[in-house]
């Protein structure tokens, strides 16, 4: 199912000097919860791990910002980010950055979270695929590295914390 969830929903429009990418990931943990701890804009760090705090007013609708501040050891401290897609019953969470202190220019990302079974019981397809610049003195594929670790790190961290919550 993964080619027509990406295919269905991950198709980004990919400009000459940009890269693109999808990561997925298999989590041992209803998609309920799993999506519950996706859909909050307003709280990355509850499973980011690159994520210290974040500064958010507000309703949670399309178009909200958030602040995020970085960890340490990460080549930015702040990101600004738009909610761009919010959809409960199709469990999709759309993002756009749109300023801050790195070199993730005009990034955006969609990540989807699917139900499905593993060993026998509830689980969870989560999907991210992204867009983002290639910056001056980067090639497409360093970039695309750079992101897709960043990415994959965060969908290990949802994993651990969301099978944590679905064992307790």
């Amino acid at each position: 199912m993964e080619p027509v969830y990406i295919a269905r929903h991950h198709q980004h429009h990919v400009g000459a000097n940009q890269c693109s990418s999808a990561i997925t990931k298999h989590i041992k943990a209803p998609v309920d919860l799993v999506w519950s701890l996706v859909r909050r804009f307003d709280q990355p760090q509850k499973y980011k791990p690159f994520v210290s705090r974040c500064i958010f007013n507000g309703d949670l609708k399309i178009g909200s910002v958030r602040e995020v501040n970085v960890k340490s050891g990460l080549p930015a401290t702040t990101s600004t980010e738009r909610l761009e897609l919010l959809d409960d019953d199709e469990h999709i969470l759309g993002i756009r950055i749109v300023d801050g202190d790195h070199r993730l220019k005009n990034y955006s990302s969609i990540v989807t979270v699917h139900p499905e079974i593993i060993d026998g019981r509830p689980g969870t397809l989560v999907i991210e695929s992204f867009v983002v610049d290639v910056p001056d003195g980067n090639t497409k594929e360093e970039t695309c590295y750079f992101v897709q670790a960043l990415i994959q790190c965060n969908l290990k961290s949802l994993a651990d914390v969301s099978e944590r919550m679905a064992s307790a």
